[in-house]
């Protein structure tokens, strides 16, 4: 059954798309979701993180302080790096195995389509393992507003975490379908909406709809 690579840059706005796909019947499976699963208190991979990073990464409850991990990891490749190694397989493996199984011949859901929003989608390599790749697109002044305001991050934090993600430019190149969400939110779920008819008419031609 197919799959799509839902993916953008920071502030893009997938969340926003993904939403949008899910009302109109998809199925989500967001990397975010599960990279905040792999990391939860009294887990192998949170404790190798303070093992590498130390005790201060941690919240009062024991649980990872993201804020203080993005921190030290956005102005250090290394540190990067070492988060990688410790959580992406770990998330690999988890979206992995929800692609197995949504392929899978005893899947109850015949005619579903399952989306990956992964961030990462290309450096993880998982363009491989979906049918085709939508991009979310938007323009640089709208993305910088959106992380000051949602992330309450200031220019310089903002411009580490632009520069540590594949430029935009080199992701549109790779896509599919693209969607521009530098506008109205109207218009952005046009935009889904009008990819989301010609992929279901590509795919399900043959099965009478989903």
């Amino acid at each position: 059954m197919p799959v799509i690579g839902l993916t953008g840059n920071i502030g893009s706005g997938k969340s926003t798309v993904a939403r949008r796909l899910k009302k109109l019947g998809a199925k989500i499976v967001d990397a975010d979701r599960v990279a905040r699963e792999v990391v939860r208190a009294g887990t192998p991979a949170l404790k190798e993180i303070v093992d590498n990073f130390g005790p201060e990464v941690l919240n009062t409850d024991g649980t990872l302080d993201r804020k203080k991990l993005g921190e030290i990891v956005f102005t250090d490749p290394r540190a990067r790096a070492s988060l990688n190694q410790i959580t992406h397989p770990r998330i690999k493996e988890a979206i992995f195995q929800e692609i197995k199984k949504h392929r899978s011949k005893e899947s109850p859901h015949r005619k579903e389509v399952l989306v990956i929003d992964v961030p990462l989608l290309f450096e993880t390599g998982f363009n491989h393992d979906v049918d085709e790749v939508w991009v979310v697109k938007i323009n640089e002044d709208k993305q910088v507003k959106r992380l000051a305001e949602r992330d309450a991050l200031m220019p310089d934090e903002i411009r580490k975490r632009l520069e540590a993600q594949m430029p935009q430019e080199e992701k549109l190149k790779y896509a599919r379908r693209v969607i521009d969400n530098s506008g109205e939110l109207r218009e952005t779920e046009k935009q889904v909406d009008r990819h989301w008819l010609d992929f279901i008419k590509e795919h399900f031609q043959d099965a009478g709809g989903i």
